[in-house]
């Protein structure tokens, strides 16, 4: 045998990683963990067993928290709060600079603790798991460094619960741990039941850094646990990652409590080769997208979508390199892949794949918690598991002829996390990148994360971000103290026509006036109790008509900002040179302040006509040679319940960021602006605003409010209504897990009601990464 031939045919020997020191660890634990509250451990009380999904091998007893355990957790938190936040930024970059020291000293035992705990390969959690969670905490470090200077208003949000998932145990923990705490809140953490561990060698990092009790918070437990952490009254932030089932119940639960959320789900993430892509390089690319953790990834790139052109000559590449990955101890540093996380997870892999009827291709795998690289193929687009997150290291395939055709099927599910395109023709790939519906998107690589760059999903797969600047945001809200609404209900004549021709404002849909379907009209009163005016009354029906009319305009969104500007800016005109009618209008409501009220809103058009062409997103410094672009892209359809307190001003103040970003918009008034809204028709058909972008319902925001939230056609539902309608749209909108902005019945003042706050709202981050070299 030559030399040549025996490079050729050699096989890996083992290369195992030494377990003692982190068995060691749990030792001297005295292998039975409490949870850590206010800065210590407590006593154990009722434990279950935590084992290595590898060798079935019991690993330690770890504490069920009780009702009390979770009081208590959320009481020091609570009681630590405002010392740690009044510490100042740069205070507490030191005690995240040195988590991010610590974390890296121990790099090894955080590596192998997580390794035996979760069945992940050595390889991934030492090489891409610790060295990504020191990153976090130096990152936002500096973003506590930063934060008076560049996020002057903002504060923290106070106790933030988090629940995390068993697939990246330590890793998200450090995506919710460290913005939180940079930003001077406090955290309850529940760590999942299956992989505690590593949390809990964390608390033991905590006490090493110094940081002040009850900064960080950890309660361990199964889903009971994390449901009542969640639902708790103390608890002011719920960030939680995890399935899209789970989060719509997390939604639904917190509906109308005023907590902020932020929700990273579940996946179906596309994996797109395009007949002019590295074929070799697009199938080393597959095995990371879908066998990196086993497939128990939530952005896994678990549906191939080939070219009919190269699709056999991929696959049989594709299926010559799935022999040759190696599946097996997870600290053996030859691994590929390692162990399912637990008995339950893999029955469920194996129950899903055993219903298909699609042609299997398996490779080989050994006995225990193991589950082989599988391949299905000839499968149709409504099939389960085209559709259904199998959370395993199964890959489904399919063919498309054209781009456009690839992008459909791309955005054929109801996820919306990540996506990866592959082509050597960069035109190609920069004209698939924006069009797909993903929060991430990765051209020619995968699986690339960074703390600087944002991450999260739209759809079902959940809304915020985490990292980058935008990560910010959703543990900070803006300084002072709102005040509850107070709006006095003008007095209500007899019944009698308004003076002049019998008129009644009707609806404006799709670019015209329209009757209301339910033929019904109200009488708008003035500040004396005069009638000035009827409106019609919007139903469902009228409700449907509205977004269907949104939903055509979808070239708005396509359209230049520089043109959306222009548009914003001739509504302004035209709405000054009719200020006299429509202050008059707003004096007959209110009783005064008309002028001024107009002058504001004309301002404010003038405002977002300015920031149309100027909030467009940026690029990320990451540690890589390539880009990961920020681009600020229209959540979609956005309906929304306007202020009473302005008629006119609150009902620009919300259709004017949302249109700028190019969202079209479903807009219900206030009563006070009822009339006010029905006179600004003229002035939209007179702007050259392309019909169905902006649509105007009157009627009851409390009929409405359900069946707007409800809508599987509507992104996005905002309230500044003085009905107490914010649990309502909440509760309901989990159905699609759609964005929502609620007041929760607290006032806001309009004069100064305008920036960044609102054209985040009215935006998604699309993060796109282009590696440029080596």
């Amino acid at each position: 045998m030559s030399v040549k031939d025996i490079y050729e045919s050699m096989d890996y020997g083992p290369a195992p990683e030494a377990a003692g020191d982190a068995l060691a660890w749990v030792v001297d634990q005295g292998s039975r963990f409490g949870h850590f509250i206010d800065g210590a451990f407590t006593k154990p009380g009722e434990t279950f067993e935590t084992t290595s999904p590898a060798s079935g091998e019991v690993l330690a007893e770890v504490s069920q928290a009780s009702s009390a355990d979770i009081d208590a957790a959320v009481a020091a938190a609570r009681a630590a709060q405002g010392k740690w936040e009044k510490l100042g930024g740069k205070g507490r970059a030191r005690y995240l600079y040195a988590l991010a020291r610590l974390v890296q000293k121990h790099s090894r035992l955080f590596a192998v603790l997580e390794t035996l705990d979760s069945g992940k390969p050595i390889r991934e959690a030492r090489d891409i798991d610790v060295p990504l969670v020191a990153r976090h905490f130096y990152y936002h470090a500096g973003m506590a460094q930063l934060m008076e200077a560049e996020l002057p208003g903002r504060a923290a949000i106070g106790v933030c619960g988090q629940v995390i998932p068993w697939n990246f145990p330590l890793l998200m923990l450090a995506w919710k741990v460290a913005p939180a705490l940079a930003m001077g809140n406090t955290v309850v953490l529940k760590p999942a039941e299956w992989t505690s561990l590593t949390a809990l060698l964390f608390a033991d990092i905590c006490r090493q850094a110094g940081l002040p009790a009850g900064v960080v918070n950890i309660v361990t437990g199964d889903g009971r646990v994390g449901a009542e952490l969640v639902a708790h009254e103390g608890i002011d932030k719920v960030a939680f990652t995890g399935s899209t089932e789970v989060g719509r119940k997390i939604r639904a639960a917190t509906a109308g409590q005023g907590k902020a959320l932020t929700l990273e789900l579940g996946g179906k993430s596309p994996f797109i080769v395009f007949e002019d892509a590295d074929l070799d390089s697009a199938v080393e690319g597959l095995v990371d997208a879908i066998w990196f953790n086993g497939g128990q990834v939530c952005c896994a790139g678990s549906r191939l979508l080939v070219q009919e052109g190269v699709a056999e000559r991929f696959h049989a590449k594709l299926k010559a390199r799935m022999k040759s990955l190696r599946v097996g101890d997870p600290l053996d540093k030859c691994i590929d892949v390692g162990a399912i996380v637990h008995p339950e997870q893999l029955a469920r892999i194996r129950a899903l794949v055993a219903e298909t009827d699609g042609e299997v291709f398996q490779t080989a795998a050994p006995e225990g918690c193991y589950y082989p690289p599988t391949l299905i193929e000839g499968l149709h687009t409504a099939d389960k598991l085209m559709q259904e997150e199998i959370f395993g290291p199964v890959l489904v395939s399919a063919t498309f002829r054209t781009p456009a055709e690839a992008v459909q099927l791309a955005n054929n599910t109801r996820y919306g996390l990540a996506a990866s395109v592959w082509s050597e023709n960069i035109n190609v790939a920069l004209d698939v990148a924006p069009k797909l519906v993903a929060g991430v998107v990765w051209i020619n690589g995968t699986n690339m994360f960074d703390a600087a760059a944002g991450f999260g999903g739209v759809r079902e797969s959940g809304f915020g971000r985490e990292g980058g600047w935008e990560g910010l945001q959703a543990y900070t809200r803006p300084a002072g103290k709102a005040k509850a609404l107070k709006l006095k209900v003008p007095e209500v004549g007899a019944p009698e026509l308004p003076e002049g021709l019998d008129r009644t404002a009707k609806l404006y849909v799709g670019g015209k006036q329209a009757r209301p379907d339910g033929g019904y009209t109200r009488t708008v009163w003035g500040k004396s109790g005069k009638a000035i005016g009827q409106v019609g009354i919007a139903n469902r029906k009228d409700l449907r008509n509205a977004v269907e009319a949104a939903r055509g305009a979808a070239g708005w969104s396509g359209a230049t900002a520089h043109n959306r500007a222009q548009v914003i800016y001739y509504i302004a005109e035209n709405l000054e040179a009719r200020a006299d009618e429509f202050a008059a209008r707003i004096d007959a409501v209110t009783g005064k302040g008309g002028k001024a009220e107009v002058e504001a809103a004309v301002s404010r058009l003038f405002s977002y006509g300015a920031w149309a062409d100027k909030f467009g997103g940026d690029l990320r410094q990451v540690p890589m040679r390539g880009m990961a672009l920020a681009v600020r892209e229209p959540v979609g359809v956005i309906g929304a319940f306007c202020p009473e307190e302005a008629p006119l001003l609150g009902l620009i103040s919300v259709m004017a960021p949302a249109i700028a970003m190019g969202n079209r918009v479903v807009l219900v008034p206030g009563q006070a602006g009822a009339l006010s809204a029905t006179d600004l028709y003229q002035v939209l058909d007179t702007s050259d605003l392309p019909g169905g972008v902006v649509n105007i319902l009157t009627g009851d925001p409390a009929e409405l409010a359900p069946v707007m939230a409800k809508h599987l056609d509507i992104d996005a539902v905002w309230s500044f209504s003085a009905a107490d309608i914010s649990a309502v749209i909440e509760r309901e909108g989990a159905g699609n897990l759609k964005r929502t902005w609620v007041n929760n019945g607290m006032g806001r003042d309009w004069e100064q009601a305008e920036g960044r706050e609102f054209l985040e709202q009215a935006t998604e981050v699309k993060t796109v990464w282009v590696p440029y070299g080596a």
